[in-house]
């Protein structure tokens, strides 16, 4: 039984149709966005959500299954007990204080698809790996920021009060700067008094807050990605390494199994031809 649903689990027939059902997951939540669909056709919407259902509860069987009596190892890995979390959230009843965890649930089984792609895993997970290295990129980036708020208050808040007259309107009107959403258009309006200066003010700000702070995060989060190949990789071989001890015990249980018989088929040939010979 063991065998047959670690088969079954690892066949791409079975990954096709769990890949199926969480993206029909996902196109239902959309579809439910629409109230006069819902309204016309909400009994053939609710009856695919819950074949859906079905489908994720048979899926975690089955792989609760293949693991035999190693089950309680399936939880060992944080994207199972995602799965397994927002199964057991969808069997919550639909209504009373339960009804706004069902509906977030319901939208996070979109999520289920990262869980499902090894790739997708991949990249969360080098993002996760980047949020230390990304904070302090973040408070680089915000030291720009306060520093060029600061310097645009002071030199434009005349020229250009609506966007520079305070602190906090400079750090918005900086931000749409660094998107490179209409800022020549900001920068004009400031070079009526400060021609040269504001040309300098603007273009260093956008080579240092896009191009640099840009390239920067970049590079932390390919950093974040090697490391995790590097962990997945790992753990690909841990894995292997303990699929092939496994055999060999195996093997070596069957070899002492059939040393066993032997030892106790040449007992009876003994008994039964050789003792005569003696008498």
């Amino acid at each position: 039984m063991q065998s047959f649903c670690q088969r079954l689990v690892e066949s791409r027939l079975f990954q096709g149709l769990v890949l199926l059902a969480i993206l029909a997951a996902g196109v239902l939540v959309g579809l439910e966005t629409n109230a006069a669909l819902v309204a016309s056709h909400g009994t053939l919407l609710h009856f695919f959500d819950h074949v859906i259902l079905v489908v994720f509860i048979v899926e975690i069987l089955l792989r609760l299954a293949a693991l035999g009596r190693r089950w309680p190892h399936f939880f060992t890995d944080p994207w199972h007990v995602f799965d397994f979390a927002i199964v057991v959230i969808l069997l919550l009843p639909s209504s009373g204080p339960f009804a706004a965890v069902l509906r977030l649930a319901r939208i996070l089984r979109v999520l289920r698809l990262v869980s499902f792609l090894p790739q997708l895993q991949m990249l969360v997970g080098a993002f996760l790996k980047s949020i230390p290295s990304l904070f302090y990129v973040g408070l680089l980036l915000g030291l720009h920021f306060y520093i060029y708020a600061v310097l645009g208050t002071h030199f434009f808040h005349t020229t250009d009060p609506t966007r520079f007259g305070n602190l906090p309107e400079t750090m918005l009107t900086l931000f749409k700067v660094v998107t490179l959403e209409g800022w020549v258009e900001i920068m004009e309006m400031s070079r009526t008094a400060h021609p040269i200066g504001a040309a300098v003010y603007f273009v260093s700000f956008i080579l240092l807050g896009t191009m640099i702070m840009l390239n920067l995060l970049i590079g932390v989060i390919v950093h974040g990605m090697d490391e995790a190949r590097e962990e997945a990789l790992a753990a690909a071989r841990a894995k292997h390494g303990d699929s092939t001890h496994e055999l060999m015990t195996a093997m070596e249980e069957h070899l002492r199994k059939m040393q066993t018989e032997m030892a106790e088929l040449r007992r009876r040939l003994d008994a039964k031809y050789v003792a005569p010979k003696k008498e």
